[in-house]
């Protein structure tokens, strides 16, 4: 069968991806930018892919019309615009006229849980979705999940941030709302098992494992997985704002998901019932079960997807094919080069850089210099990276998004998310027995040029030690 596959570069898409290759379909998937979509090499018989932005018509002509299924699983959890509901309506509509031009019979959207009269503007809008894409003349199956605990998830990289960050937290009263989270592992099962199953068509189903948890159990059942003593205090005072930059600075989160979460935190999202677990024959593992799996994935650097490798969680807005040709033109550029001695050597030290393994020279002015991003509003260098020792294009890599990546070449672009007066980009590439390292910066007006000549005198030995640490 043919399945399309909407949201292919998002956390879910990209585990739900080898599932279905797995299961013997033929997946076509969904991206806007193809530049920033990574799959395995041995996917290439059964994967194709298409660039399709639902708000642009045009590109709606992409999807064709011979796909027996498809999956919805677009939303903007950290949208930046304000109107962002009406832009999540208005890509809903766009898709179910082109889905009803097609040979699609089944479309499976995954929502959020929506029992509760008062609901944040992020549940709204995803209920709005769900009606919608009801109104298709295909059959429509809705799951909605609640808290998803698995690594990579925003849920999971926030409480881990909080708990090995903080000994001592004074929280926010949302913190004894009550949810029932549920196992990635789990909502994939539901996501697969729901596809061409007749009992599910044009239904909803609440999906969540057996624990109805408070956020602050599920905080203290972290710090009891990690064995961490762990203390926490609510308090009444903490306004939504307030709570957004304590989750915000405290966090690797964009204050947008911050203020998205605040909002959604503060109703309570349990399932009405259970009974696709029965209808599926599926059996969800407990919250300690989700956290273990998913303590050992990151321990083993085997982390499939995370939520920080989704243009959401930075400022990009525009496709990264854009940005690809690094500019010279009214540029400022520091170019340096040394011969390598290892090739192998240097490939495997530019591609684990960042994150934990740091930058090999002046640490903490890379780390200062996150810090400063972060009052100013920026992405910060909190993000990390998903994996220590392999990066793809579109991947986040601290506050730069990784361009281009390609170990045979020995070619790595980095294009800067830190607010910056201009645009920046990092390159390495080895020719022949050559390193070759520039860092690009394009100013935008005078204060852009001011900003060059003022870290200017740092370059001298950040960039030099870093060479050399990359070769030796």
């Amino acid at each position: 069968m043919k399945i399309l596959l909407t949201g292919a570069t998002g956390y879910i898409g990209k585990r739900l991806l080898p599932l279905l290759v797995a299961q013997g379909h033929d997946i076509i998937c969904c991206v806007r930018d193809k530049n920033r979509f990574y799959f395995p090499i041995e996917f290439k018989d059964k994967v194709s892919v298409v660039e399709v932005d639902f708000l642009n018509h045009e590109t709606l002509t992409n999807i064709p019309d011979n796909i027996d299924a498809a999956y919805y699983l677009i939303h903007s959890m950290s949208g930046s615009a304000s109107n962002f509901d009406e832009l999540e309506s208005q890509s809903a509509l766009n898709f179910v006229n082109r889905l009803n031009e097609t040979n699609a019979k089944q479309v499976i959207y995954l929502s959020g849980i929506v029992n509760d009269t008062s609901l944040s503007k992020h549940l709204s809008s995803r209920k709005k979705v769900e009606e919608i894409l009801n109104s298709g003349i295909f059959d429509t199956t809705t799951l909605r999940a609640g808290i998803i605990v698995g690594s990579g998830s925003a849920s999971f990289e926030i409480i881990r941030d909080l708990v090995n960050k903080l000994p001592v937290m004074v929280t926010p009263k949302w913190l004894n709302t009550r949810c029932q989270p549920i196992a990635i592992t789990d909502v994939l099962q539901f996501l697969s098992k729901s596809l061409f199953n007749p009992a599910t068509y044009n239904k909803s189903f609440d999906i969540g494992g057996p624990d109805i948890l408070t956020y602050k159990e599920m905080l203290l059942g972290f710090a009891e997985a990690k064995n961490l003593k762990r203390w926490i205090v609510t308090v009444p005072i903490m306004t939504p704002k307030l709570s957004s930059y304590w989750l915000y600075f405290v966090t690797s989160t964009s204050y947008r998901l911050a203020s998205a979460l605040v909002s959604s935190m503060k109703v309570e999202v349990v399932c009405s019932d259970t009974r696709i677990n029965e209808l599926l024959e599926v059996t969800p593992m407990s919250y300690k079960q989700a956290l273990s799996r998913a303590l050992i994935k990151v321990d083993e650097d085997k982390v499939a997807s995370s939520w920080k490798d989704s243009l959401v969680s930075g400022r990009f807005t525009s496709n990264m094919s854009e940005y690809l040709k690094v500019p010279k033109k009214d540029c400022f550029i520091d170019r340096r080069k040394m011969e390598i001695i290892d090739r192998n050597f240097t490939i495997n030290q530019i591609w684990s850089i960042g994150g934990d393994t740091g930058w090999y020279y002046g640490d903490w002015l890379w780390d200062l210099r996150g810090f400063i991003d972060k009052l100013y509003g920026g992405v910060g260098s909190r993000r990390g990276r998903t994996n220590r020792h392999d990066i793809h294009s579109g991947d986040a890599l601290d506050f730069w998004r990784v361009l281009y990546a390609n170990k045979e070449e020995g070619k790595l672009i980095l294009f800067a998310e830190m607010k910056l007066p201009g645009e920046a980009w990092l390159e390495f590439k080895i020719i022949h027995n050559t390193l070759y390292q520039a860092a690009t910066f394009r100013p935008r007006g005078f204060w852009g040029k001011v900003y060059w000549y003022s870290v200017l005198p740092f370059h001298g030995f950040i960039f030099k030690g870093m060479l050399e640490k990359l070769i030796k």
